[in-house]
């Protein structure tokens, strides 16, 4: 079975009475090369464990198991459960997880399903409507060497900004305190069944051993979050207001100067290792 010619999806979905489901994001593939191109440089090989979420008829699932040890793909629609068992079912190195991959405990999780593989990698076509917070869950896990994911475009502009730019906020940040993101391909909307209204990318983020700076992570992404909140505040405004009574503005400014930080920039204008100073100082 092509998992990718529209009309034999057609005939899949018919043949079990499915309906697509907006609130949970929905949209399948229906170009090969996609696919194929997503898995061949997810960084897999055959000592590789893959976590997948999402895996909708299973096309891009069928592919990575080519080239992996095991693939988990963990999936929310009990609905599709009649479907991936006929198109995945018979892969030896497949297995379906039903659950919510937001709540479930993905260490416990891979620890026993893909147990006795060298390394750990993320490889999804992930569901639009939980992006941001499944890519902080997948970042902050610890699990992974690399996460290989199609998105929104405008989010994977978001993850890989430069500092000055409008896309570049405290996400961008994030992202860089785990990894180094690379938008790879992008995806127009004419590839998927039901179309969606945006284009979507295909970006990489391989995980860094150790935060490329030297800072508490949680102090950092307060300063980071108080920055960007309102975005068009000079930083010691931005900060204060972040920080409410416990900063004053000659605290504020002060750290500033230390940090060697114009006091009338703005957080957008900021690098995380100018982030990591006035983490410092402040």
């Amino acid at each position: 079975m092509n998992l990718t010619d529209i009309n034999e999806i057609k005939a899949l979905l018919g043949r079990h009475g499915f309906r697509f489901s907006k609130s949970m994001g929905q949209n399948f593939l229906c170009a090969r090369n996609v696919p194929e191109d997503i898995a061949a440089s997810a960084g897999i090989d055959d000592k590789t464990g893959v976590l997948e979420i999402g895996p909708g008829i299973g096309c891009l699932t069928n592919e990575l198991s080519k080239y992996a040890k095991k693939v988990l793909s963990i999936e929310l629609d009990e609905s599709l459960r009649p479907i991936l068992s006929e198109t995945v079912g018979s892969l030896p190195n497949v297995e379906i997880y039903y659950g919510d991959a937001l709540k479930t405990d993905l260490r416990a999780l891979l620890g026993e399903k893909l147990a006795g593989c060298d390394k750990i990698v993320a490889c999804a076509n992930i569901p639009y409507n939980i992006t941001s917070p499944l890519i902080t869950v997948l970042l902050e896990s610890g699990l992974f060497s690399r996460v290989t994911i199609m998105i929104q475009k405008e989010v994977a502009k978001r993850i890989c900004a430069r500092p000055g730019t409008a896309d570049y906020g405290a996400f961008t940040l994030l992202c860089r305190w785990y990894s180094e993101p690379e938008i790879l391909f992008d995806v127009p909307a004419s590839c998927f069944i039901p179309a969606p209204k945006v284009t979507s990318s295909v970006i990489t983020m391989n995980i860094l051993p150790e935060p490329p700076v030297k800072a508490d992570r949680d102090k950092l992404m307060k300063i980071v979050r108080a920055a960007f909140n309102q975005r068009r505040k000079t930083l010691p405004n931005a900060l204060m207001s972040g920080f409410g009574r416990s900063l004053s503005r000659e605290e504020a400014e002060g750290a500033l100067i230390a940090a060697g930080i114009d006091v009338k920039a703005r957080g957008e204008t900021l690098s995380l290792e100018d982030f990591a100073r006035l983490s410092e100082k402040l």
